[in-house]
């Protein structure tokens, strides 16, 4: 069965790290004066980002535009193989706040035979709504990512952050696929300071005590950028 979920707008504060060791980093997060403990195991984060065909999501990006959305198709675990719990996910930005809608999809087979009809049986789930199933399809794959995650939750729960490394992406089509050139990132490290709307000014002072500078990073534009253009 398909579920459907909808987040509250929060504020999701980008540091994309590239002078700090991944050691330094997670040091600096163990010392934080909110005191951030780990809440998961880490595990390996995978999507497949998909736009329209005038790449509308990227230039929105590239932009700037206050109101702009993310297509996706995200899973944990292995990259390819048979997907068993993939969730499509509507990543929302109005303005500094975000949000995402999310929708479990039927397990699909992600290998270089990938192609339009995945997708099709993927989203054939009767409480997908029929707008949503439509958008999916008129859309095509433009990246497949990977990358390795933990999750940290500040002592008063109100400041979550999530570190990302290890960044691998692929060029992916509905045809032709063969995954065998990757741009592989083994140097940037990219830390999210996620918090709910109402815990705004507690929540830049929780940034300030990094030595990271804010920035707009996004994986997506980075992938692109590095494998199509």
């Amino acid at each position: 069965m398909s579920v459907k979920q909808s987040e509250p707008l929060r504020y999701e504060r980008k540091f994309l790290i590239t002078d700090y060791s991944y050691a330094d980093v997670l040091q600096l997060i163990k010392f934080h004066p909110a005191c951030f403990n780990e809440i998961f195991e880490e595990r390996s984060v995978n999507n497949i980002y998909f736009d329209a065909l005038g790449m509308n999501n990227y230039y929105d990006n590239i932009e700037g535009e206050k109101d702009r959305e993310k297509v996706r198709i995200r899973w944990y675990g292995d990259l390819f193989g048979t997907i068993q719990k993939p969730v499509l996910e509507y990543k929302i930005k109005k303005g500094l706040l975000g949000n995402k809608r999310s929708y479990l999809l039927n397990p699909f087979l992600l290998d270089p035979n990938f192609d339009k009809k995945q997708i099709e049986s993927a989203s054939n789930i009767e409480s997908i709504p029929v707008s949503v199933k439509n958008e999916l399809l008129s859309l095509k794959p433009t990246l497949l990512n990977t990358y390795k995650r933990r999750y940290f939750l500040s002592a008063n729960k109100k400041f979550r952050i999530t570190i990302d490394y290890q960044m691998t992406f692929y060029k992916i089509n509905f045809s032709g696929n063969t995954f065998l050139n990757k741009v592989v990132d083994t140097k940037s490290i990219v830390l999210e300071l996620k918090y709910d709307s109402l815990d705004e000014i507690e929540g830049k002072e929780v940034g300030a005590a990094f030595p990271f500078k804010l920035t707009k990073n996004s994986k997506y534009l980075q992938g692109l950028e590095r494998v199509l253009f």
